[in-house]
This record gives C-alpha cells, sequence and structure tokens, in this order.
C-alpha cells in the first residue's frame, strides 16, 4: 500500500526543517538555508518527528523515536544505527567511530555527509581530528557547532 505524503515545516533557532514522510515513515530531514513558515502536518509519522524536534530544540527530548525510511543496504543501516548510538552531549571522531563499527574514516564521513535526518541521525556528533570536521546540513559549521552547544546547555556530557 502507498501511502500519501505529507511535509512539516519546524522554525527553530537554527532555521526552518523541513521534514517528509507518510503514515508510518520519515522519508527525509532537511535543515534549510532559508527561512519558511512554519506548517504543521498532518500525517502521524511526520508529526511526530515535528513534536519531536519542537522537544528537542527546547532541551527536553534526548533521544528520538521515530520512524526512519530504511537505509539503502544492511550495511548503511548497521552504519546509521552505529552514528544514532553516539549520545546525546557526546562526541566522537570519524576514526573512532570508524574503529567502533568496523568501517573506514572515509565511509564515516560519505554516511554523515549523506546523512537524510540531521538531528535525528546525530552526525554533528562526529568530530574531526582536533577541528569540528564539516556539516552539511544548514549552514554548516555553524550550524554544528550551535547543536553540540545546545546540547551541553541542556545537561549533555562535557
Amino acid at each position: 500500500m502507498i501511502y500519501a505524503r505529507d511535509w512539516g515545516i519546524v522554525t527553530t533557532p537554527i532555521g526552518s526543517i523541513r521534514i517528509e514522510g507518510d503514515e508510518r515513515t520519515i522519508q527525509r530531514i532537511n535543515v534549510l538555508r532559508e527561512r519558511e513558515a512554519a506548517r504543521r502536518p498532518d500525517r502521524p509519522a511526520v508529526l511526530a518527528a515535528a513534536e519531536q524536534l519542537e522537544a528537542w530544540f527546547e532541551g527536553e527530548l534526548r533521544a528520538f523515536d521515530l520512524a526512519l525510511k530504511p537505509a539503502a543496504s544492511p550495511r548503511g543501516q548497521v552504519l546509521r544505527d552505529g552514528l544514532i548510538a553516539v549520545g546525546y552531549g557526546e562526541t566522537i571522531s570519524y576514526g573512532g567511530l570508524a574503529t567502533r563499527l568496523a568501517s573506514g574514516p572515509r565511509a564515516i564521513g560519505q554516511l554523515c555527509s549523506r546523512n537524510p535526518f540531521p538531528i535525528v541521525v546525530p552526525c554533528h556528533r562526529v568530530l574531526g581530528t582536533g577541528t569540528l570536521g564539516h556539516y552539511s546540513a544548514g549552514d554548516g559549521i555553524s550550524t554544528k557547532q550551535w547543536l553540540l552547544d545546545h546540547e551541553q546547555r541542556h545537561g549533555g556530557k562535557p
């Protein structure tokens, strides 16, 4: 059965976030570069994502419980799950996560740069050696820094 697509816009301190999905799953989350007017979604999965993102930005939520579109391959799902396991307020290097997941740092970099679910799949918690590294969502590095600072302000680990 094919479900109707829905979308919503959540206004946040880092800009507007567009959530796309259907009745059951989230298909994509985009941190937009341009501000857009908030739009409340209708479908349960998209509405749940909007509400959880709002709670995360208010400092009331640390872990998401959303049905995300599965990764393209079983290995991709293992890598995504490993990234999700990096806890709120924690950071890890690309190499450290690669070692943890029996992968390579480049594969972790690609996982992060192609992440269709920023914030929910917390690629902002993966850092370069001695640097923040890159961030493909929103305004890049400044968005990544804001997200890390936000988690520290709301009780993340130092």
